[in-house]
């Protein structure tokens, strides 16, 4: 910490005193000048925690003119470093690594080793995986919506954004955080368990020269970084419950419909019921270790008889699962007999 940041850090202070007195409960240092990874321009990253929105007053951004440096005094309040110790990301240093030069008084540094405590507690457990599935899920509508992106630079913007959230997945995968700048991020990589190829991934984003070189590049990406932090969980062994209806479900929504499409030939309704049949196979699969299906790998748009019988082959092919578990569908001769049935199970 050199002359300027101290001065800096004195006018907080005292500002703090005429001004707000008693609003500041933390004063801190993070980044570089707390890690010492510092050049000529480096600026002074500071946690200014404050506990009442008067304290607010505290904040100032501006540039000195003598050394060409900004410098941004940003207040954070208890509310915004409660929500860093949830571990939404993996830019957690100013909460955890901050270098305190002001603390107000023990009731301050008690709440904020609980904050430290509660983000490494999630750094070290299963619940971490929670934060990267709801990265996943951000990460899913970004990839969406950079493909609206009407030029290269707007979808540059998007990559840049999809990159955060890849390094950020990773990174919590690790159990981990980023203790130092942007400039370093692939150095705090090294060692760590990453998806294969992952910084070559990232930099041909950084330097794709056109629209469709930059889309592939964020497709792979996009790729390799879903697959690495997919959870493999063991899936149950399927049972009478589990599989209870299903299989009569199936015939009910899509075993008709299948030979009416072809004879209407109508191929958008072939196409869409034989995908919520594969819908259905993936919902019960992803919970029952059952065989697997992929009937849209056969779907032929020109051939709707086909389909038809591609249908009929999984229906026949899923009814063995019944029968593993001395199942029968549940038939009725005629509607009499469904009805006499119907209420004699009520009693």
């Amino acid at each position: 910490m050199n002359t300027v940041h101290k001065r800096i850090i004195d006018a907080i202070l005292e500002k703090e005193k005429q001004e707000c007195p008693g609003t500041l409960d933390l004063l801190g240092i993070y980044g570089s000048v707390s890690t010492g990874d510092v050049h000529e321009h480096s600026d002074l990253d500071l946690l200014v925690l404050i506990n009442d929105s008067k304290g607010y007053i505290l904040s100032k951004t501006f540039i000195l003119d003598d050394e060409e440096i900004g410098y941004d005094i940003y207040c954070t309040n208890w509310e915004m470093l409660e929500n860093d110790a949830k571990c939404g990301h993996a830019h957690l240093s100013k909460l955890m690594d901050s270098e305190v030069v002001y603390i107000r008084d023990e009731s301050v540094t008690k709440r904020l080793e609980g904050l430290k405590d509660q983000a490494s507690n999630i750094l070290g457990s299963e619940k971490r995986f929670e934060t990267i599935a709801n990265i996943r899920e951000e990460l899913c509508k970004i990839y969406g919506h950079a493909f609206l992106a009407e030029n290269i630079g707007q979808l540059r913007c998007w990559g840049a954004y999809m990159i955060n959230l890849c390094l950020d997945a990773v990174m919590l995968w690790n159990g981990n955080y980023y203790k130092r700048g942007i400039k370093r991020t692939f150095e705090e990589l090294k060692g760590l368990d990453v998806p294969s190829d992952f910084e070559a991934n990232i930099m041909n984003i950084v330097q794709a020269k056109d629209y469709t070189e930059l889309g592939n590049a964020l497709g792979t990406l996009f790729k390799s970084v879903m697959l690495f932090t997919e959870r493999k969980t063991e899936k149950n062994a399927p049972s009478k419950e589990s599989l209870a209806g299903s299989y009569e479900e199936m015939f009910s929504n899509w075993k008709n419909k299948m030979p009416e499409a072809t004879e209407r030939s109508d191929v958008f309704s072939s196409f869409m019921n034989l995908s919520s049949l594969q819908y259905m196979f993936e919902g019960i699969g992803s919970e029952n270790n059952i065989s697997s299906f992929n009937v849209m790998e056969e779907f032929d748009a020109a051939n709707l008889a086909k389909n038809a019988q591609i249908f009929d082959k999984a229906l026949e092919d899923y009814l063995q699962e019944y029968v593993k578990l001395g199942m029968e569908p549940v038939v009725y001769d005629d509607v009499d007999n469904f009805v006499k049935d119907y209420f004699d199970k009520m009693f």
